[in-house]
């Protein structure tokens, strides 16, 4: 790691701490400490007029007094003095700084401190950690950079875990010693060195097998979209909660697509592309980082569990239904070998409920776990028990789970079924024997499910998007204004896209003329400039069956909105879903696919992905979709052809791509899936 920008940071050969105290209860005097604790065997320095030495280690007046240039500086100083001693480090020589204080000032100047900070920093290409930040573990590399003490023990683990609260980042990393950390790190307000610097760096590192994430933004998302890429390049899976999913981001768009999507729906979008294992809850992210620290990926196949309740079997059948999560079907020799270990009445399934009389209950449950896991459907496996602590069952459950863990190479946990159980020694042993133990069924469930995510994100094919019509480019219209509707299907079809025959008219006698040419039934719509969405004012008539009603609709809307009018062969009836892109200011186009029609804001029905993107891409997003039921033929109604609708959206992807830089946001809706698939409404936002 000697050649990582972050080497001086996280792995360091001397540390410099800038306010180093000996006063008890200090933070100067328990990062002194925790140093120590860690067992750094690098150069220390403390710095502060006021002593000689402080706990053990050599202390000078000043930066300037140093032997020699430090890899990293930590400053303990209030923010009035941040600036300066800043600037005294980077004049020292100092490679890198971790800044503790919150760079906020009363009555502060032009710039911020802050941005004062990062300037500095960026011209003497020093990163950075902080500022406002609780510090670093690096465990692999024994380095503690930390203001308060801990209990924690310096055991080196597999996960890497970077967190933007620092109590999220607490309560991780001092508190279950299940949670064996490579490295854990606080970013702060990352004025220099952002969480994607921090997982390029976790992913360089061999023994890190998975990346844990609690983010609020992406400071840096271009680099964060490439640490995302190069993690997935190099097989560690990421597990990310991110917070603040109900930011009024798009309270300004133009379209259905802009006002849904929002950023929490392009963070959705991002983590679909590089494989991130999203969750919900601490617990939730706790569980899956034991699970995945492991190295074990899940196999072929699916779910297998082993309970010794059958009420409890009972439950985990319908939490699993929540999470969506299939339990494997074993095989008929599978189920025999089970059958001569179960005591009278019970019944071979999975999930299997093994208990009956007690006897014998470790062989029993070991065989019966055994053939479970060893199963060919059977993607890895979890052996349900409420352990805890000097109980003669939970040590034999306990002896039975790391006996089938040691004979097969798929993931093993024992999952409990309450949180508060009193197992820690348990638990503890387990964990460290390769067996993890997972604490509450969902949170062991949601684990299992992300486990099995990343597997079939391993597994997909090469999705490259189809071949880019250049041609087209050259029918995007100039100008600032939203696309009428006829412009906008005219780009539609220039992209292969497939529309509606229409026309245009701008008075009574055209509006016939185009009825004729059309044929009927017929749609009449307003095309007037500045109506956006036209049925909001009454500016779509359906079904006029000859001319008579087409003259009185023509009549009555020019009344009311205006001449334009735009006349649509009415499309075959069918499921009505809406296609569209917006332009996010992190990602870049984002494609969107859901219900649509009247349905478009009564249901949550969408997916959405980077742009650009091939048709197996196209096709996950449409199987994920609620309407998917609808599209495979409900009742008496016809199958879509979904081949040809992940072609449509995978050419609508190029389409997003390309002319992003142009356009703001896209809405087609509704396109009809029926016998073809039709654009029939569409609203185009160029940018500005």
């Amino acid at each position: 790691m000697t050649s990582h920008p972050l080497t001086p940071l996280l792995s360091p050969r001397s540390i410099a701490f800038v306010g180093a105290s000996a006063r008890p209860n200090t933070p100067g005097h328990d990062m002194m400490r925790m140093v120590r604790r860690g067992g750094f065997v690098g150069a220390v320095h403390a710095v502060n007029p006021n002593y000689r030495e402080i706990e053990g280690y050599p202390c000078v007046p000043g930066l300037s007094e140093l032997p020699e240039a430090p890899d990293l500086v930590v400053l303990s100083v209030r923010n009035e003095r941040l600036e300066q001693t800043t600037q005294e480090a980077i004049a020292r020589g100092a490679k890198a700084a971790v800044l503790f204080a919150s760079a906020f000032l009363d009555n502060d100047g032009t710039p911020p401190l802050a941005v004062r900070l990062a300037t500095m920093a960026r011209a003497a290409s020093m990163p950075v950690c902080g500022a406002n930040c609780m510090g670093f573990y690096n465990d692999l590399d024994k380095v503690w950079i930390c203001g308060f003490p801990s209990p924690r023990e310096p055991r080196a683990g597999s996960i890497a875990f970077i967190a933007h609260s620092g109590s999220v980042f607490g309560a991780l990393a001092h508190n279950d010693p299940r949670l064996r950390f490579a490295m854990a790190i606080s970013p702060g307000q990352e004025l220099t060195t952002t969480v994607a610097d921090y997982i390029d760096y976790a992913v360089d590192r061999p023994e890190v097998k998975v990346v844990g994430l609690f983010i609020e933004t992406a400071r840096d998302p271009k680099g964060f979209r490439r640490a995302l890429d190069k993690a997935a390049w190099r097989g560690v899976p990421v597990v990310a909660l991110k917070v603040g999913r109900t930011e009024e981001a798009a309270a300004a768009a133009l379209t259905h697509t802009g006002a849904m999507a929002g950023s929490d729906l392009a963070y959705e979008a991002l983590f679909e592309r590089y494989g991130v294992i999203r969750v919900e809850t601490l617990d939730e992210l706790a569980a899956t980082l034991l699970l995945l620290s492991t190295g074990r990926r899940a196999a072929k196949g699916a779910l297998v569990s082993i309970h010794d309740s059958g009420g409890e079997r009972e439950m985990i059948i319908d939490l699993a239904d929540r999470a969506k999560l299939r339990f494997a079907a074993i095989s008929e020799a599978t189920k025999a070998k089970i059958a001569t270990q179960l005591d009278p009445g019970l019944e071979v399934a999975n999930p299997l409920d093994a208990w009956g009389t007690g006897a014998d209950f470790i062989p029993k449950f070991t065989a019966s776990f055994q053939a479970l896991v060893d199963d060919d459907s059977a993607a890895l496996g979890l052996f349900c028990a409420d352990i805890r602590d000097q109980y003669y069952l939970s040590d034999g459950f306990g002896d039975a789970a790391m006996t089938v863990a040691q004979k097969t190479a798929k993931p093993v946990a024992v999952a409990t079924n309450y949180t508060q159980l009193r197992h820690d020694k348990l638990a503890l042993k387990l964990t460290e024997a390769g067996v993890p133990v997972l604490d509450g069924t969902l949170n062991a469930l949601v684990a299992a499910r992300g486990a099995l995510a990343y597997r079939d994100f391993c597994a997909r094919p090469a999705d490259p998007p189809p071949a880019v019509n250049a041609a087209a480019d050259g029918a995007m219209p100039r100008g600032g204004k939203a696309l009428d509707e006829a412009e906008s299907l005219a780009l539609l079809k220039a992209w292969s896209i497939p529309v509606a025959a229409h026309a245009i008219a701008q008075d009574e006698e055209a509006a016939l003329v185009g009825a004729r040419d059309l044929g009927y039934p017929l749609v009449l719509k307003t095309a007037m400039p500045g109506i956006l969405h036209k049925s909001d004012v009454g500016g779509v008539r359906l079904g006029l069956q000859d001319e008579s009603a087409v003259r009185t609709a023509y009549r009555d809307m020019a009344a009311r909105l205006g001449p334009r009018v735009l006349l649509a062969r009415m499309v075959p009836k069918g499921v009505e879903l809406a296609l569209g892109m917006v332009d996010d200011p992190q990602f870049g186009p984002l494609v969107t696919v859901g219900a649509g029609g009247v349905l478009i804001e009564l249901l949550s029905d969408r997916k959405a992905a980077l742009a650009p993107f091939g048709p197996l891409t196209a096709r996950r997003l449409i199987e994920g979709l609620v309407l998917r039921r609808l599209l495979a033929g409900y009742r008496s109604s016809a199958a879509v052809d979904l081949d040809q609708l992940a072609a449509v959206v995978a050419s609508f992807s190029v389409m997003a791509a390309e002319l992003a830089g142009r356009i703001a946001e896209i809405d087609i809706n509704p396109l009809v899936c029926g016998a073809a698939i039709v654009a029939v409404d569409a609203l185009i936002v160029p940018k500005g």
